[in-house]
């Protein structure tokens, strides 16, 4: 029997978007239907994720650091457990929890917790074994979806649903659109039953590819002529004039690896790949949309808590013809040759090429911060949350105070009134790092009590109150006031040595607790699954 206060829940997680990137937040891409979610709700300016892709996935799910959860890197295991590649016994997911609350518990899009797998080669993918647990042994009752990382959005490797691999041959097959059909049909059939649904909806838009519908790239085309540097400056203007921001702070210096667009030879090119890029984001929206008028056809929307962010900043990685490109199939279902690599004489778009947008534009979604996926200056580990939630949301607005992912356990938890096990399937389970974001529904303005730490292939980060501890893997440490300089201008270790000595002396024991190897030991493992992909010079 359903307990009437029990909430239905539905998180939603982009792959890949940065922090300017929605309309709400300053940006020209066209996303009304998450817009409308922020109007009617909150939004978090400074929610903070994991850098990364898998490993935000992990502590998101489970309410842990990644180190905890078993993903300290990426999906390889490197024989430790802060580094096994898959989620640990001794942590529990949302599902997991909410389930044993009784709720339905349904998950659409990309899993990537579950250790590794080749793309070129899912005819040998054997989910369900040891170290490479699904999503339905991890407390989902439905799924529909990717195991891995990335791939085609037309001509994707794999496709499963629930325990089986299904085929997918349609010509008219777009990952966006599966991945929203999906859950648009999951909250139909749920709606039947008494009790609450959980939907976890795991996009993989905008990740690369640049991948999109042609109409919807052509919503775009022309619009990023002016280049990068305008595009920059015009979404810092609007953030400010919008009161997005907590400070007047100016935007960092474009991006030493980025030149001038003025210094730009292939602009039709350049202007193809961010209209791609915006396609996919605007598509994502459209998505959403539907996945709310279902709600409001059934007449649930008003008691559904809607939660929105992204698993990292934008991406500035470089797609050469050769390097990680090779891991993806190079044809189509009809043997269509995929051509890959950031090509200039190839426009992105359809299946057939395999692109991503790079420095420059990453640096745009990421405006006005500095750096991007992967690192964990603010430009990597930023993301707007929106919250949702009419029934239960009292305080609408922005909201400044930092959070991190592993505060939305927490937060379901309270919702649904679900207990958090100190055992579950024969294993004990890690207390909890993250605080809940309840309070704030209800108008608390109280901060948050515990520090929130970084580290992701040894750039590190640890924020307490205010004051920010940062440093990009083999250089210095630095520190910022993040009230007065979020975006990472002038740091002041040597102009406050002891703030920055007993926040080094926090983090140190914070990764000594969990279990954090040297990423310059590590990065040696002969099991490491990534190479970081070089830009010609």
């Amino acid at each position: 029997m359903r307990n009437a206060k029990q909430p239905n829940i539905i998180l939603i997680l982009a792959d890949d978007m940065g922090f300017s990137d929605l309309g709400c937040m300053g940006s020209e891409i066209r996303t009304p239907n998450i817009d409308r979610l922020a109007k009617g709700g909150q939004t978090y300016t400074a929610m903070y994720n994991c850098a990364r892709c898998c490993p935000t996935r992990a502590s998101l799910l489970t309410g842990l650091y990644p180190h905890k959860a078993g993903i300290g890197h990426m999906t390889a295991n490197y024989g430790t457990p802060a580094y096994q590649g898959y989620l640990r016994n001794d942590a529990v997911t949302i599902a997991e929890v909410l389930r044993l609350a009784g709720y339905r518990t349904l998950m659409s899009g990309k899993w990537h917790v579950g250790g590794p797998y080749d793309p070129r080669d899912a005819d040998t993918w054997t989910p369900g074994e040891v170290g490479q647990p699904t999503p339905r042994q991890r407390g989902f009752d439905r799924f529909f979806g990717t195991l891995d990382g990335a791939g085609s959005f037309f001509f994707p490797h794999y496709i499963g649903e629930d325990d089986c691999e299904i085929e997918v041959s349609d010509s008219a097959f777009y990952m966006t659109d599966a991945v929203t059909d999906k859950a648009v049909e999951m909250i139909g059939k749920a709606s039947g039953e008494d009790k609450p649904f959980f939907l976890y909806l795991a996009y993989t838009a905008p990740h690369w590819p640049l991948q999109a519908h042609a109409e919807d790239i052509a919503r775009y085309q022309g619009k990023y002529r002016k280049g990068w540097d305008h595009l920059r400056t015009a979404r810092h203007e609007e953030m400010l004039g919008r009161g997005l921001l907590q400070g007047n702070w100016d935007i960092s210096p474009r991006d030493p690896d980025a030149h001038a667009w003025t210094d730009e030879k292939n602009t039709d090119w350049e202007d193809a790949r961010m209209a791609t890029y915006a396609a996919m984001v605007d598509c994502m929206d459209q998505g959403i949309g539907r996945v709310m008028a279902k709600l409001r056809a059934l007449g649930v929307e008003q008691d559904t808590l809607v939660l929105f962010l992204s698993d990292n900043g934008g991406c500035a990685e470089f797609l050469a013809e050769d390097g990680w490109t090779d891991s993806y199939p190079a044809t189509g279902f009809n043997g269509e040759e995929v051509v890959s690599g950031n090509i200039p004489d190839l426009a992105p778009g359809p299946g057939t090429t395999f692109q991503s947008y790079d420095v420059a534009w990453s640096n745009v979604s990421n405006a006005p911060f500095r750096m991007h996926k992967s690192w964990v200056h603010e430009g990597g580990i930023s993301t707007p949350l929106i919250v949702h939630w009419p029934n239960g949301v009292e305080a609408k607005g922005v909201i400044h105070q930092a959070r991190h992912v592993v505060d939305i356990m927490p937060t379901l938890l309270d919702v649904s009134g679900a207990t958090y096990p100190k055992d579950f399937d024969g294993h004990g389970i890690q207390d909890l790092d993250g605080e809940s974001l309840m309070p704030l529904f209800c108008n608390n303005t109280a901060e948050r009590e515990a520090p929130i730490f970084w580290e992701h292939e040894g750039n590190c980060a640890a924020r307490i109150g205010d004051w920010k501890l940062v440093r990009e893997f083999g250089k210095d440490w630095e520190l910022y006031n993040m009230r007065d300089d979020r975006t990472e201008l002038h740091d002041l270790r040597f102009r406050n040595t002891p703030k920055s000595q007993m926040l080094i002396r926090e983090f140190d024991n914070w990764t000594e607790k969990i279990g954090v190897i040297d990423w310059a030991i590590l990065r040696e493992h002969p099991d490491m699954d990534w190479v970081k992909p070089t830009k010609p010079e």
